[in-house]
C-alpha cells in the first residue's frame, strides 16, 4: 500500500511538472493533480503549485513531496496530452502504473514542429501582422525575411547560452539591424512597421494571458511571477530595438 501511495504522488507530481513547464495555468495544474489522486481513491489530497515548484501530499501520509519546475516553455500539445491521459484514468481505461509510464513518455518524446516549419510560421506571422498594423505591402517580403531570421537567432541563442532573456534581446537587436539595413538600401519603406511585425513572434502573449488567469483565480504568487517574467521578456525586446535606435538612429529617414 505504501508503494502504491508513493507511485500516486510521483504520478501527480510528474503530471503537474509537465503541465507547468509547458505553459499551463496553475489552477488547471492543481485541478489535474487532485483529480488524479481522487480517481486513485485518495480524495483527501493537497497540492500547491507555484511557477517554480510543485508540492503534493496526501492526508493519509505525514510528509509532502516537492518537484522543481525547470524551463518554462509553451507546448500546449503536452498540456492536452496530460489532460487526455487524466481523463482516461478517470474512465478506468488505464491503471496508475500505465498512467505514470505514459506521462514519462509524454515528457520525453512529445514531438515538436520541425525548426524550419517554426521559422516559416514566424516569418509569415511577422509579415501579415505588419500589414495588419498598417504597414505597406512593399514591406511584406523584407518583413517575412526579418521575422524568420529573428526567430532563428532566438532559437540558436537559447540552445547555446544558458541565460534567460538573452535570446530575446539578441533576436530583437538583429531584427532592428536588418530593418535598418533594408530601409537604408531602399528595399523597404518603413523601419517602424517592419520592427513591429517582426518582433511579434517574440512577444510573450500566452505567458501574459496565463498570468492574468492565475491572478483572477486567486493564485497571486504564481500570477505575479509569470507576469514579471513576461514583462522582462517584453523589456528585452524593447531594449534590443532601443539599442539600434540609440546607435544608428541618425541613419533613419
Amino acid at each position: 500500500m505504501e508503494k502504491a501511495e508513493d507511485l500516486l504522488i510521483d504520478t501527480c507530481l510528474l503530471a503537474g511538472k509537465i503541465m507547468m513547464e509547458s505553459g499551463s495555468e496553475v489552477y488547471r495544474v492543481e485541478d489535474t493533480m487532485n483529480r488524479i489522486a481522487e480517481n486513485a481513491n485518495e480524495p483527501n489530497s493537497n497540492s500547491y503549485v507555484t511557477a517554480t515548484g510543485i508540492f503534493m501530499g496526501l492526508k493519509s501520509r505525514h510528509y509532502t513531496q516537492i518537484e522543481n519546475v525547470g524551463e518554462r516553455n509553451i507546448n500546449l500539445e503536452k498540456v492536452e496530452a496530460v489532460n487526455q491521459l487524466s481523463r482516461k484514468f478517470a474512465e478506468k481505461s488505464v491503471d496508475l502504473p500505465t498512467l505514470y509510464q505514459q506521462l514519462k513518455k509524454i515528457d520525453k518524446e512529445t514531438p515538436e514542429f520541425p525548426l524550419l516549419l517554426q521559422i516559416l510560421g514566424a516569418a509569415f506571422l511577422s509579415a501579415f501582422l505588419m500589414v495588419l498594423f498598417g504597414g505597406d505591402w512593399l514591406n511584406f517580403i523584407p518583413t517575412l525575411f526579418i521575422g524568420g531570421i529573428g526567430f532563428f537567432i532566438k532559437y540558436e541563442v537559447k540552445q547555446n547560452f544558458d541565460l534567460r532573456f538573452l535570446d530575446t534581446f539578441f533576436a530583437s537587436f538583429i531584427i532592428g539591424m536588418l530593418a535598418l539595413l533594408f530601409t537604408q538600401t531602399g528595399l523597404a519603406l518603413s523601419f517602424d512597421y517592419m520592427c513591429i511585425g517582426a518582433v511579434m513572434p517574440l512577444v510573450p502573449g500566452v505567458a501574459i494571458t496565463a498570468s492574468l488567469r492565475d491572478i483572477l483565480a486567486g493564485h497571486l504568487v504564481s500570477g505575479l511571477v509569470r507576469g514579471t517574467e513576461a514583462i522582462i521578456v517584453a523589456a528585452s525586446i524593447a531594449i534590443g530595438i532601443a539599442c539600434i535606435l540609440f546607435i544608428f538612429g541618425g541613419w533613419l529617414p
